[in-house]
């Protein structure tokens, strides 16, 4: 490998990399390691849910604070979109949701893989630098379940133009034949050990998938618990399980089995990729008997707690096995908060911190996230970055993290946020804007102080969803989040220039094939 990268040249001349005369890494030195890379994704979890961003919280969270004091930590870290499964298509192949089959919205339990086959992924990029790949937890980005006989020609494309069986609805779970593993999956995507759950903890079928393999039959099913509750609490839907399911004890049970991935890694000459998306604190709040009442923040409040714990025992493992001198820690969230106004009023509690709206919404609540990176001996421990970044990022940053400057992995949205890690640059100079989409489809994009939103309403969860203009109105929303963080005042008939601008740069981005470049 040759590079002409200045930034490059110096990280393969610290103390995990080698660098011979000949340009190529001497990788087969124990001493010379690629480092180690953890991505934690929690589901559901705000901006506010974590103390360092908001010492007022309700909830309490030691590890997840201890582990910005050892690193950076990122105030202005968003996902793509303000929900789940298109944040975690963004995270795995560096493009914007929209970009994909499903322009709006979520697969669901019985969904086929959005991913498409010949796509480029993050774990497909580090195995090409010899990395042990791992995903661990809810996966949410559909599974290629086998149709029995008799509703094969349900997937053919002749029958499948209009309606893409299996990803704008999902299958029907009496067409599936459990009996065999799913075609296309984790392992498909470069993974090469996975455990799972298919989708969100309150969607069937409920069940874990090892290497693509049921480990139990789905023999069993619940009639759902606690539907009335407005999709809150100790809820989830009816559906098939599998007979030792338990809702409780899933997130024990991910972190269980990502610490022994890492285990498993100890005394290996190759460098790991662990890819540990929680199921929680997302629906169903679920927090075992030891973290019950421990917040002041409700049943939500406690399992935020647990959350926290879990993120302490992997940050255990690493520091017991002797691997966290070489690790890169990442930890952030796939949205915002499900957190209604009137829970903020009964607890006190901003789990969006400052901004406003939550989970679904175009609003910052929606896609503001908790961003915090730790890299012993390169990222100063207790620095903040202002940065403007997004999840879509991961794959840049890998790649000029191993070296990787192949087009095969130069993604359309995805930029290099290895500079700021590292204390070099304060911003992504190339990053043309931020675009985030809201659970129904409406765009907002960010530049500098300035963001658009194109349409008025929250655009998800937060009513009023959608607001129809009346003559003479605005037909969007502009702020200025320098000197308006919350959104409350609405510059875009002040701002018609701004409007025009950053609305031409969103049709420029929307219709882009690649990123651009210096």
């Amino acid at each position: 490998m040759k590079t002409s990268n200045p930034l490059l040249l110096v990280l393969l001349s610290t103390p995990f990399f080698g660098f011979g005369e000949s340009g190529k890494p001497l990788q087969n030195r124990t001493e010379n390691k690629l480092p180690n890379i953890v991505f934690i994704l929690a589901d559901d979890l705000g901006y506010g849910d974590v103390t360092v961003n908001n010492p007022e919280a309700k909830t309490g969270t030691p590890n997840i604070d201890g582990l910005a004091r050892q690193g950076m930590r990122f105030t202005d870290s968003h996902t793509t979109s303000s929900v789940c499964t298109p944040t975690r298509y963004s995270i795995l192949t560096g493009r914007y949701p929209w970009r994909s089959r499903l322009k709006v919205g979520v697969l669901n339990g019985y969904s086929r893989t959005l991913i498409e086959n010949d796509l480029p992924t993050v774990a497909k990029l580090l195995k090409k630098s010899s990395y042990q790949t791992g995903v661990v937890g809810k996966w949410h980005l559909g599974l290629d379940w086998v149709p029995k006989e008799a509703y094969k020609d349900s997937l053919k494309p002749e029958y499948n133009k209009e309606n893409l069986y299996g990803i704008l609805k999902e299958m029907n779970p009496d067409h599936i034949d459990f009996s065999k593993p799913p075609v296309h999956g984790p392992r498909t995507q470069g993974f090469d050990y996975s455990y799972i759950l298919p989708a969100s903890l309150d969607m069937p079928p409920y069940c874990y998938l090892e290497n693509d393999k049921l480990t139990e039959p789905l023999t069993s099913s619940t009639n759902g618990n606690k539907l009335d509750t407005g999709y809150t609490g100790p809820f989830w839907r009816a559906g098939l399980m599998s007979p030792s399911f338990d809702f409780y004890q899933v997130l024990p049970n991910f972190t269980n089995h990502a610490i022994s991935f890492i285990e498993k890694q100890k005394g290996s000459k190759k460098p790991f990729f662990l890819y540990f998306p929680m199921p929680a604190p997302h629906t169903p709040w679920v927090p075992i008997t030891k973290y019950s009442g421990t917040s002041q923040a409700g049943e939500y409040g406690d399992f935020v707690k647990e959350v926290d714990a879990e993120v302490g025992r992997v940050l255990h493992a690493l520091d017991s096995l002797g691997l966290a001198e070489n690790t890169l820690v990442i930890f952030t969230s796939d949205n915002g908060p499900y957190w209604r106004e009137n829970f903020v009023q009964q607890y006190n509690h901003k789990a969006a911190g400052p901004f406003r709206g939550m989970k679904g919404d175009a609003f910052e609540g929606g896609h503001r996230v908790p961003f915090i990176v730790r890299y012993p001996g390169k990222v100063k421990a207790g620095t903040v970055s202002k940065a403007t970044i997004t999840h879509a990022n991961l794959m840049a940053t890998c790649a000029e993290l191993v070296g990787n400057h192949s087009d095969e992995f130069k993604t359309e949205d995805s930029y290099s946020i290895l500079p700021i890690i590292l204390g070099r640059a304060s911003e992504i100079p190339v990053q043309p804007a931020i675009v985030n989409i809201s659970s129904k489809g409406t765009f907002d994009i960010r530049k500098g102080p300035w963001k658009l939103i194109t349409k008025l309403g929250s655009g998800g969860f937060t009513v009023p969803s959608e607001i129809k203009p009346v003559p003479g109105d605005p037909v969007g929303q502009l702020y200025n989040l320098d000197q308006d963080i919350h959104e409350d005042n609405n510059l875009y008939n002040q701002n018609p220039e701004k409007v025009k601008e950053l609305t031409q740069l969103l049709e420029k981005i929307k219709s882009s094939t690649q990123r651009p470049v210096k």
